[in-house]
């Protein structure tokens, strides 16, 4: 019994994360084969070649975004999008999220900005307990000018959901910054804390 233990658990070693990842990529495939059924029916691939190729929404979409780009990258394309952006801001509900995506896409894809670009440690839900975070921004804004102090802006991703969770202010004195990156944070989050990347990781206590 202890052998067959022993092998069923390098046997779930090895098809678990593969099954999973198939799982996850046939998700992303099928949802991005959705994009075919924005085109006419006598011009999409199944019509014309009479049977079905998984992947080709993907490319669809990989094409799309990449002439969009092109055409905002000339002095035409901003002037287009310029209009387009002040015919959003006359729509109530939608001129604020579409801002406020924009301003994160903008941060985010930034070569220069600091969201996401640092991992940390921070006390949460109470002092004592540590929890990982990422810094999303440093800007100074009305919470530093009434609280009197310096704050970073982190999130606080929840396990093994990193997509929700909790924006909180925390003083620059109580974030200890880690050397590890993004991509490893997010393995050690995703994983509950079973995976600790690199065993060992040194820190750089900014407190005091």
């Amino acid at each position: 019994m202890h052998h067959l233990r022993r092998y069923l658990i390098a046997g779930l070693l090895l098809w678990l994360p593969l099954g999973v990842t198939i799982l996850v990529v046939r998700l992303l495939v099928g949802t991005m084969d959705q994009t075919l059924l924005l085109l006419p029916e006598r011009l999409r691939p199944d019509t014309l070649l009479g049977f079905h190729i998984p992947g080709l929404g993907l490319v669809l979409t990989v094409l799309v975004v990449l002439a969009t780009g092109m055409l905002v990258a000339n002095l035409f394309g901003r002037r287009l999008l310029a209009l387009w952006e002040r015919l959003l801001a006359r729509i109530p509900l939608v001129r604020s999220v579409y801002s406020a995506v924009k301003q994160l896409a903008e941060t985010m894809f930034s070569g220069g900005g600091q969201s996401f670009r640092k991992v940390l440690l921070v006390e949460y839900p109470r002092q004592g307990l540590w929890t990982l975070a990422f810094q999303t921004g440093t800007g100074v804004g009305e919470a530093q000018q009434k609280t009197g102090r310096d704050v970073v802006n982190v999130y606080v991703p929840t396990t093994p959901n990193p997509t929700s969770g909790f924006f909180l202010m925390v003083p620059v004195e109580d974030v200890v910054e880690l050397d590890m990156s993004v991509d490893d944070g997010l393995k050690m989050i995703i994983s509950m804390g079973v995976v600790v990347p690199g065993g060992t990781t040194q820190v750089r206590d900014t407190r005091g």
